[in-house]
């Protein structure tokens, strides 16, 4: 905004200085991330924390220190945790420094730009279309329409002149006004209904849903199986508090998933991290999840399939002469308070022509898609969308002849001309039709590449535009988008019910009012289908909302921005497949991942609830179970779940990863309750019942493992043999340690025997539970 068309002053340095002295500034109430003490408290005072911790206490209590070790898992669970999101949040902050909008400010006289921390008490700020209202303040000149959807929920634009006042959190849908700031901070509205009416939308996420599910399940379980369980061992023959204490820990450690948990926060903070480098800043941590979910994308044509820039290629007169054409066109571009990219081809365009003096102007509005004003040649000049200009078509049936005869990709302004004044923007009945100028949007780089990805990758691509059907239709077949002949004008439809089946029918909308954008994605969510929505603009932003995971550039408006859970720095539509992929990577491999700690956690519920009701020892103690725990679960787990995977995400989160549980922790609990009932007859000790049930256990674990690691890679191969080793180390040199001891024949011939039977079951079931979540998925 180079000038402005105001007496206003505004404030003087001086001025300024001592409101901020007083506190009188824009303090932001809205926290684009957690604080690092927020994020320390959250990692450590959890349930399960608490929950280990009160064990230790009873270790401690007891005098088992050997079995204390858990807790050290847990302490780097801890740090673990708390160090990604720390990095994770240095990334988001310094990349929503990067993207965030200077406010225009009129100070000393001059337009300057401030942050919207920078405003002060009684600042004038300069407001135009796409700007969001950064503190309640007063129209003092000019006027505007604002948008309050995101206050009021309506969607109904509200006409601002002199005296009216602006809300915090709304939008300027057109026009452009000067604005006395009078409330700042947490005194203004926005701030009062919370978080500054940034829009704040449900999670729709498959992995929280399910971790939620669990860890109300085990929270559930918890407790009346720790007493019972205690009870149990407590009144065994020769069992002591220690032995008791030290089964029932055992029990209890396995049941609590805490590492799935880490897990899942630590790698979404490295997605974090990796879109960040890219310039993709990530506003909701689970959209990463929910974008690689979508199955249908829909786009919106300006700013994601095309730049901002755009330029004339042809005027076709009708009646009127060039030279008259090329003065009304300077004239409407010299008048307009905004310069759009439409508007900047035709200043380029008509800049040797000198303007017309306007009396009274209309600026352009999504909602009624034309611009103009009377000008001091007494005439009035239009220029807009000729469904909307020339709203009669019989009476304009040469015009839209002459739309019909051109068959370049290209934009269609017509523009139009009449001896009677402009009304209160109702536009004169008179018009008459003067030319049609015709503008070339600029396709943004590799964004065919783009399209064909996700066509690959099976997503289904809408393109929902307010531009006529035919400026849509030939950019959506340029793009190579399917679908493109059968564009569908809105205007034409009428009920909902029509705007239903258009949504499933039609891949190319023309015409789109912002409330037929949200009805739209609506309509494909009530069918089933997970959308996401790319946008820059106010007009976009009733359907970002809506939509399951929302994109939007960083050059667009404040509006979309703010509403949206992806914003692309870099503004290139290109970046998109990198976040699928990275979407797909996450989410795959934490699926593979999970199935591992969910293993530990079947089988110590199952076998917790048998050695209740069956007179004998718990084979477990919880060195044992750290042994195992971190060599086949959460090395293997970490070193999984940061592996490449584009594979294409099929099936329910939580049905997938106890189908690949199951095969697992089945063989554990047919395993270790097979060996206790029938130990009393092969002559087993208890010692021996305990070292066979941890070997029997891991080998179970790893058998999952492996099978989760293919395809085979260097580092999966590495992983395999290292843990493997490590385990089979630990035992012969730290027996003691964990409370393993040396077989005897018998023992030595059980291992085997079950050994081999345990890879024969696994691997059955596994290719059971393989075709079950395949069909399930539908593949």
């Amino acid at each position: 905004m180079d000038e402005i068309k105001t007496k206003l002053s505004g404030l003087s340095t001086a001025e300024v200085q001592q409101r901020i002295t007083e506190g009188k500034t824009n303090i932001s109430v809205n926290i684009k991330t957690k604080s690092i003490k927020r994020i320390c408290y959250d990692n450590i005072f959890t349930l399960f924390n608490a929950i280990n911790v009160a064990l230790l206490v009873a270790l401690i209590l007891v005098g088992s220190y050997k079995n204390m070790l858990f807790i050290g898992v847990v302490v780097a669970n801890i740090a673990i945790g708390i160090f990604q999101e720390i990095r994770s949040k240095i990334s988001v902050d310094k990349l929503t420094i990067l993207s965030e909008k200077k406010v225009n400010v009129i100070r000393n006289g001059k337009i300057t730009q401030a942050s919207k921390e920078e405003i002060v008490i009684d600042d004038i700020l300069v407001l135009s279309r796409g700007n969001q209202v950064p503190a309640d303040c007063i129209v003092c000149d000019g006027e505007c329409k604002a948008n309050e959807s995101l206050l009021t929920g309506e969607s109904d634009l509200i006409m601002k002149k002199a005296d009216s006042e602006l809300l915090s959190g709304s939008f300027i849908s057109a026009g452009k006004c000067c604005a006395k700031v009078t409330k700042v901070g947490l005194d203004c509205y926005a701030a009062k209904i919370n978080n500054e009416a940034k829009y704040v939308k449900k999670v729709n996420s498959q992995i929280l849903k399910s971790f939620n599910f669990i860890i109300k399940l085990c929270t559930f379980i918890l407790f009346p199986i720790g007493v019972f369980f205690f009870i149990r061992q407590f009144h065994l023959p020769d069992a002591t508090l220690q032995s008791a204490v030290v089964s029932t820990v055992a029990a209890l450690v396995g049941m609590i998933p805490k590492g799935m948990i880490l897990l899942t926060s630590s790698v979404l903070a490295v997605s974090i991290i990796r879109l960040s480098q890219n310039k993709v800043l990530v506003q909701q941590m689970y959209c990463i999840e929910t974008l690689a979910r979508v199955d249908v994308l829909c786009l919106d044509k300006t700013g994601t399939l095309t730049t901002d820039e755009m330029n004339v290629v042809d005027v076709i007169n009708f009646e009127s002469n060039a030279d008259e054409v090329n003065k009304a066109l300077c004239s409407i571009v010299s008048a307009s308070d905004e310069l759009n990219a439409t508007l900047s081809a035709v200043k380029d365009y008509t800049k040797e022509y000198s303007s017309y003096s306007c009396k009274n102007f209309t600026n352009f509005s999504s909602e009624t898609k034309w611009s103009g004003g009377t000008f001091d040649n007494k005439m009035t000049y239009i220029i807009g969308a000729a469904e909307f200009v020339f709203n009669d078509n019989d009476k304009y049936q040469n015009v839209y002849d002459s739309i019909d005869k051109i068959s370049q990709t290209v934009r269609i302004l017509a523009l139009a001309k009449s001896n009677k004044p402009l009304a209160n923007g109702t536009l004169p009945d008179d018009l008459q039709p003067m030319a049609l100028v015709l503008i070339k949007d600029k396709l943004r780089k590799n964004v065919n590449k783009t399209i064909d990805y996700f066509k690959e990758q099976g997503v289904c691509l809408k393109v929902i535009s307010g531009d006529s059907v035919k400026t849509v239709q030939n950019i959506a077949s340029d793009t190579g988008i399917d679908g493109a002949e059968n564009a569908i004008d809105m205007t034409t439809v009428t009920t909902d019910k029509q705007l239903e089946e258009a949504a499933e029918r039609c891949n190319v909308f023309g015409r789109v009012t912002p409330i037929q954008k949200k009805k739209l994605v609506l309509a494909l969510k009530k069918h089933g289908h997970s959308v996401a929505m790319t946008g820059d603009g106010v007009n976009d932003v009733l359907a970002l909302k809506e939509a399951d995971c929302s994109v939007a550039m960083a050059s667009g408006s404040d509006a979309a921005r703010n509403v949206s859970q992806l914003v692309l720095v870099n503004n290139d539509f290109a970046s998109m497949p990198d976040v699928v992929a990275e979407g797909r990577r996450t989410i795959n491999n934490l699926e593979r991942s999970s199935a591992l700690y969910i293993v530990k956690t079947i089988y110590s519920v199952i076998l917790s609830i048998f050695f209740i009701f069956f007179s004998m020892e718990y084979p477990f103690e919880p060195i044992q179970l750290t042994l195992v725990g971190a060599l086949t679960v959460a090395l293997p787990s970490f070193v999984l779940a940061l592996q490449p995977n584009n594979n294409i995400i099929k099936g329910n989160f939580t049905v997938n990863i106890i189908a690949r549980a199951m095969p697992s922790a089945f063989c554990v609990i047919a395993n270790i309750i097979t060996i206790a009932v029938t130990s009393k007859f092969i002559n087993l000790s208890p010692e021996e019942f305990s070292t066979i049930s941890v070997y029997l256990t891991a080998l179970s674990c790893m058998l999952l493992v492996l099978r989760l690691s293919i395809p085979l890679n260097r580092i999966r191969v590495v992983m395999l043999v290292f843990c493997t080793t490590a385990f089979v180390l630990g035992s012969i040199f730290l027996g003691n340690l964990f409370s393993l001891v040396p077989l005897s024949i018998n023992g030595i011939a059980v291992l085997l025997i079950f050994a081999a039977g345990t890879i024969f079951v696994f691997n059955v079931l596994y290719n059971i539970a393989q075709k079950y979540t395949k069909s399930v998925a539908g593949i």
